[in-house]
Formats: structure tokens, C-alpha cells, sequence
């Protein structure tokens, strides 16, 4: 009896020795897909490429500089850049100063909007104007490995959750949510201070409704 009872703790104890070199040798496998894969944002680029006219800012330039400006008040973005190509052409400097004009008239701060020069093959090479953002990282989702065939444990297949975090990515509007909530805005408190005032005043508290006027509401506009 006793020899059977040595016999099995030296059994179990050799098992947990061989299972804690298993699985000593890396880190553990994901437990869950939310554990795999999660949101992630990486930096990325808006920038636009304005040719340089003799004439200056054209239509279509002008278009596309309100268009940027739009998106920078969008995005919470730190500075605009504006660069401009290497080479001392009047013309090309004269471009660059116009787009910083032209961004300040649309609402750009003057001291967001940094000036620069990048080294262009051309001397007449376009003007630069854009500002770094952050974008989701959207993982590819077909080159994950899925084994879809049996196998003797619990755990997920490979590649499974990616879909739905690769679409959750494409769909966010502002990446920034990724990295954290939104900071709340103060509360309208106006609306609450009329029915309390008409509360302690006894007076209805409610908002007047619509009459009915052969079966249709009299505000409505025809």
C-alpha cells in the first residue's frame, strides 16, 4: 500500500514538472479574441499638394484649402504645416504665404500654422499644407491563421475576432475615442431652471403641446 501510494505522488509530481516546462517556454496564449485583438490607433497624414499658378490660389485650390481647414477643426490636431519647396523661386515662396493667408481667413489660428521648406527636385514643385493625425489601425485580417479543423482544447481559433475589430476600426469616426472618452461638456441647465421655477411657483411645469386641429397638428408646416 504503501509502495502504490509513493509510486503515484512521484507520478503526479513528474507531471506537474513536465507541464511547468510546457509551458514555460513563451508567453500564454490569448485566452479570449478580446484578449488577440483590440482597437489600436497609429499616426497618419492629411496633406494636400498645391500646384504653383503665376496667378495665384486657384478656385479649386481654394476649395481644397476650406476643405482641410475643415477637417483640422475636426480633429484636434496641434499645428499646420506648410512647406514649401527648396530654391529661393519667388513664385513658389509667394504660394506658400498665400495658402497661410487663405488657412487664417478660414479659421486657422496664425500660431498654429508653421512655415517650412522641403528639399523638391524642382524649385517649382507644389506647395505642401497638412497636419498629422491619428488614424485606426485596421488589422488584415487575411493573413491571420484559422484552423478551422478539430482540436482537443477550448480555446478559439486563430483569426477569430478579427473581423469584428477590423470593421469596429473602420467605422469609428474620430480614432481619438480609441485612446480614451471624450471629455463631457458642461450641463444646460436653462431648460431644468424654467420647470423649477414654474414648479415652486405652482404653475405647470410641462411643455405645452400641439393642438389637434381635424386630426392634424395646427404647428405643422404645409
Amino acid at each position: 500500500m504503501k509502495r502504490a501510494l509513493a509510486s503515484a505522488v512521484f507520478a503526479l509530481a513528474a507531471g506537474l514538472v513536465v507541464t511547468g516546462c510546457a509551458t514555460g517556454g513563451g508567453a500564454p496564449a490569448p485566452l479570449t479574441p478580446l484578449s488577440r485583438y483590440s482597437l489600436q490607433v497609429e499616426p497618419g497624414l492629411d496633406r494636400i499638394a498645391l500646384a504653383v499658378h503665376d496667378q495665384g490660389l486657384s478656385s479649386n485650390q481654394q476649395f481644397a484649402l476650406r476643405e482641410l481647414s475643415a477637417r483640422y477643426a475636426a480633429s484636434g490636431a496641434g499645428q499646420v504645416r506648410i512647406e514649401a519647396p527648396s530654391g529661393d523661386d519667388p513664385l513658389a515662396i509667394e504660394q506658400a504665404y498665400a495658402v497661410r493667408a487663405y488657412l487664417q481667413s478660414t479659421g486657422v489660428p496664425a500660431e498654429r500654422i508653421q512655415m517650412a521648406a522641403y528639399v523638391a527636385p524642382d524649385p517649382r514643385a507644389p506647395v505642401l499644407a497638412g497636419f498629422e493625425t491619428l488614424r485606426a489601425s485596421i488589422p488584415n485580417c487575411s493573413t491571420e491563421v484559422r484552423n478551422m479543423g478539430a482540436r482537443l482544447s477550448n480555446q478559439s481559433s486563430g483569426g477569430f475576432g478579427c473581423a469584428i475589430t477590423a470593421n469596429m476600426a473602420a467605422q469609428i469616426a474620430d480614432p481619438r475615442d480609441i485612446l480614451g472618452p471624450r471629455a463631457m461638456t458642461p450641463a444646460d441647465s436653462g431648460r431644468a431652471a424654467v420647470v423649477f421655477d414654474n414648479y415652486r411657483r405652482g404653475q405647470i411645469s410641462s411643455t405645452p403641446q400641439e393642438v389637434l386641429v381635424n386630426g392634424r397638428i395646427s404647428g405643422a408646416v404645409e
